[in-house]
């Protein structure tokens, strides 16, 4: 990536805009980032790494704050707005931004996924158990495996469970 002058910016997209946004704003006198990942995916007949947006919904760039550019940036197909405060954008640090490059494209794969508590009720989305609703308990150690309590026959189980084969439901 060229160096352009100027601040980042974080830009909200449609939902699963991220690339569309991405290629129209690097046909500009704009320097853009849309960070990837590499993940899991979940099809139903198999599973392969796939890249997908690191923050679904989001593409930065970085310009000098110039009302012209401004506007082109804007108007760009699959762009809802920059972040801003009270109608002004703001700025991203360029420590978050240097974070967020670090990750960008890794072969390491990243979860991202919803954040998990104890209690939390979570559903089983891969595997025999697929379908079950329980209630997350803990992290297992250093592995990738969780807990999860099923309520099942008025009993409680314990079963332990790779993380990315759980999806948190929402309250």
């Amino acid at each position: 990536m060229n160096e352009t002058p100027g601040n980042w910016y974080a830009i909200h997209t449609r939902s699963h805009f991220e690339q569309k946004v991405f290629d129209g704003i690097s046909g500009k006198s704009v320097e853009v980032f849309l960070p990837k990942i590499q993940v899991m995916s979940r099809r139903k007949d198999r599973r392969k790494k796939i890249m997908i947006p690191l923050l679904p919904g989001y593409v930065f760039v970085r310009f000098e704050m110039d009302p012209e550019v401004y506007w082109e940036i804007i108007k760009t197909v699959g762009v809802v707005r920059m972040i801003g405060f009270m109608g002004k954008p703001v700025s991203a640090k360029d420590e978050e931004i240097n974070a967020l490059m670090i990750l960008n494209g890794t072969d390491r794969t990243v979860h991202n996924q919803s954040f998990m508590k104890a209690g939390d009720r979570v559903m089983i989305m891969e595997g025999p158990l697929k379908g079950l609703v329980g209630f997350y308990l803990r992290h297992k150690g250093q592995s990738e495996k969780v807990v999860v309590s099923v309520e099942l026959l008025q009993r409680s189980l314990a079963v332990e469970i790779e993380d990315w084969a759980l999806e948190k439901i929402k309250s």
